[in-house]
């Protein structure tokens, strides 16, 4: 099974920025579509974004397309969330995520999961 690794979080106050990382295991890293999603306190789990597998194509979520960031290096299997502009309501904690298919928006389509990373955004 894939093993994803989230780290990067932790406290900023607002109007701060963080970059979150995410390490795979195995040698296959480039062949996975990845995303990031996060889910705060009484919250359903929710898109920001994903990757292509060469890094080419990105997507965002519209509300965080013009704060947020995503890129990867697979020569180092890893993925970062560039997060800029941080507001309170970013406060979640944010997975890392990977499917061998196309990338996706969708939750469901991802097979892999990391253990999340806390992100708390203070006013």
């Amino acid at each position: 099974q894939v093993q994803l690794v989230e780290s990067g979080g932790g406290l900023v106050q607002a109007g701060g920025s963080l970059r979150l990382s995410c390490v795979a295991s195995g040698r296959t890293f480039s062949n996975y579509h990845m995303a990031w999603f996060r889910q705060a306190p009484g919250k359903e789990r929710e898109f920001v974004a994903a990757i292509s597998r060469s890094g080419s194509s990105t997507i965002q979520s519209d509300s965080e397309k013009d704060r947020f960031s995503m890129s990867r290096d697979n020569a180092k299997n890893t993925v970062y969330l560039q997060m800029n502009s941080l507001q309170p309501e970013d406060t979640a904690v944010y997975y890392c995520a990977a499917k061998a298919g196309p990338y996706s928006s969708r939750l469901a389509a991802y097979d892999y999961w990391g253990q999340g990373t806390q992100v708390t955004v203070s006013s």
